[in-house]
């Protein structure tokens, strides 16, 4: 059979016929091989297509052949299997962080990764349209502004917003720039925070990426020691919802049923001395907040401070003061 046109793609048209076609319940057969290159007008003999799977196969295509009826070629190996993508994609639907739009185009750049057949399996998954997301389109690629900052050791300037009543974005310092070097990114509560040094406040602070605005490198920003000494474990592991607060070392008294509850939030490594047959205390490193405050609150009586004595008037004070609205209202 004389050679038709296009030869020169057939290998990679076959290529990307197996990989998007084919899986372990779908292979195809020397037909629908030869089939789908006639659709792009290529004319091949069935002793072409075993000459073109070995060639593939040589190359470190992971192809397997299924004997008997209804056989056939098929992908087996592939760089992610579906039950990783079912994760990756579950992650992506369910980060407030990547907008509605943006999610939905990562999805299907992941769903490419797998069959045909399989990608319908995956989508069925899918449901982003009634998760809560940001409507900060830029966060994106504000993130990898921020990983090229961190991993050059620069600066970055950017205006920081909140929301009023009516939706409408309100800039924080009258709508200066911050000027920040980043130390770390942190994934907390569902959004994405940078952790930084803040040149005007003189410490290290923490920021909503998707509240930023008008993100910059800025190479004239000194890089400070703090950052080059930062330890982002400890950080998280004292800080709670990622709010600023003044460092403490308190002293809890838990019920031993807290146990996993303490592990989990401050890590493997702290030291628990028993309180009798029924408690125990744990001193810990904490940024006093009101948001340590609301965690506490959610252990019930479980958990009580012991010390320093002003963590616990403020966590009095703050008691008080819900009681107060509550009573009010």
């Amino acid at each position: 059979m004389p050679k038709s046109a296009n030869q020169k793609l057939k290998l990679l048209l076959l290529q990307r016929y197996l990989f998007r076609q084919t899986d372990e319940e779908h292979p195809a057969s020397a037909r629908a091989l030869m089939d789908a290159l006639a659709r792009n007008g290529i004319a091949v003999e069935r002793k072409t297509i075993y000459a073109d799977i070995q060639t593939l196969i040589d190359a470190g295509m992971d192809i397997h052949c299924q004997r008997g009826q209804g056989g056939g070629w098929y992908v087996g190996e592939r760089p992610f299997e579906l039950a990783e993508l079912k994760l990756l994609v579950d992650a992506v639907q369910s980060s407030r962080f990547i907008t509605r739009r943006k999610s939905e185009a990562l999805i299907q750049k992941l769903s490419a990764l797998v069959s045909v057949p399989q990608e319908k399996a995956l989508r069925r998954q899918v449901h982003v349209g009634q998760r809560v997301k940001t409507v900060n389109e830029r966060v994106y690629y504000s993130i990898d502004t921020l990983h090229d900052a961190i991993a050059s050791n620069r600066g970055v300037c950017f205006r920081y917003f909140e929301y009023n009543v009516k939706k409408e974005r309100v800039y924080r310092r009258g709508g200066a720039h911050y000027t920040v070097t980043p130390c770390a990114l942190v994934w907390d509560n569902e959004n994405y925070y940078l952790v930084g040094y803040d040149h005007d406040k003189g410490d290290i602070r923490t920021y909503r990426v998707d509240k930023m605005d008008a993100l910059t490198l800025d190479e004239t920003i000194p890089y400070p020691d703090l950052c080059r000494n930062f330890d982002l474990t400890q950080y998280s592991q004292t800080h709670f919802g990622m709010f600023h607060g003044e460092e403490e070392q308190v002293r809890l008294r838990c019920e031993n049923t807290m146990v996993g509850v303490i592990l989990d939030r401050f890590g493997q490594e702290v030291m628990l001395i028993p309180d009798g047959e029924t408690h125990f205390t744990v001193t810990v490193p904490v940024a006093v907040s009101p948001q340590f405050f609301g965690w506490l609150f959610g252990l019930g009586t479980a958990v009580t401070i012991l010390s320093p004595a002003r963590a616990r008037l403020a966590y009095q004070q703050q008691l008080q003061a819900a009681l107060k609205v509550l009573s009010s209202t």
